[in-house]
């Protein structure tokens, strides 16, 4: 295509093809997939519970969860805005159009990438491995969540590997409600005699305000509503009585004359 300049000149213009929504979907699944692991890397010391990407025509802002916001955000700020910087650098935004908040986990024990962290951590210490997962199950269902579970897969003592299971409660593994209610993690550990797996999932329970699990109930729940309270009948009174009075029946009928009720 071509455009007529105000000079008489004509330009070359190339036709602009609008990204379809396909595409669109899995770039921004690529950006968060990348993004997630890079922050996973850096802030695994700082207690990272996960990240959120929200655009905007003129920005993009991208919100930390993480357990100790003061270490994230740094002295005066400064550890934030190099990862502000290295975000841009990383995915190619133009300068200043990238902005990071740093947002407080209000209760660690209901993340699954926090007490992954916590476990992953506890084994590299020297822990042993029975004692470590009972001890993030026990602090997880003290928290207020209905089921925890936790799978340690790989050489774990023993010169052949092996997985072991440690459960709590219960859970939701099909449907709609386990992709809502469950949170789950998946932590590697490098240990002198092999690497460990390590995978979490985290019962959420229902919270109408949406701190601690989804505002969505359980498809589930049953809800008894209280009965309503029986008005006392009226009784009237001198001033009432002409309207409480019963109605005139009309003119009187003549004799021999059907009956007007049954």
């Amino acid at each position: 295509k071509s455009k007529t300049l105000l000079d008489g000149r004509s330009e070359q213009t190339m036709p602009q093809n609008p990204i379809s929504k396909k595409r669109k979907f899995v770039q921004d699944g690529v950006l968060y997939a990348e993004l997630n692991e890079m922050l996973m890397h850096e802030l695994a010391e700082d207690g990272y519970s996960g990240v959120e990407i929200r655009r905007t025509p003129m920005r993009t802002e991208i919100i930390i969860r993480a357990t100790r916001t003061r270490e994230v955000l740094g002295e005066k700020g400064q550890r934030i805005r190099e990862l502000t910087s290295a975000v841009q650098k990383r995915f190619g935004f133009a300068e200043g159009t990238v902005e990071m908040f740093a947002e407080r986990v209000h209760n660690r024990g209901l993340s699954a990438m926090a007490q992954a962290e916590s476990l992953k951590f506890k084994l590299l210490g020297g822990l042993q491995v029975r004692r470590a997962c009972y001890g993030v199950i026990r602090f997880v269902m003290e928290s207020g969540a209905l089921g925890v579970e936790v799978i340690v897969s790989g050489k774990a003592r023993v010169q052949r590997a092996k997985s072991m299971k440690f459960k709590s409660g219960f859970l939701i593994t099909t449907g709609r409600p386990a992709q809502v209610f469950i949170d789950k993690a998946t932590r590697h550990v490098m240990m002198k005699q092999g690497v460990l797996g390590i995978r979490l999932k985290i019962m959420l329970p229902h919270d109408p305000e949406g701190k601690n699990g989804p505002k969505t109930p359980f498809p589930d729940t049953v809800t008894i509503l209280d009965p309503k309270e029986d008005k006392p009948p009226v009784v009237p009174t001198k001033g009432d009585e002409k309207a409480f009075a019963a109605p005139t029946m009309g003119a009187p009928r003549a004799m021999g004359a059907a009956p007007m009720y049954p």
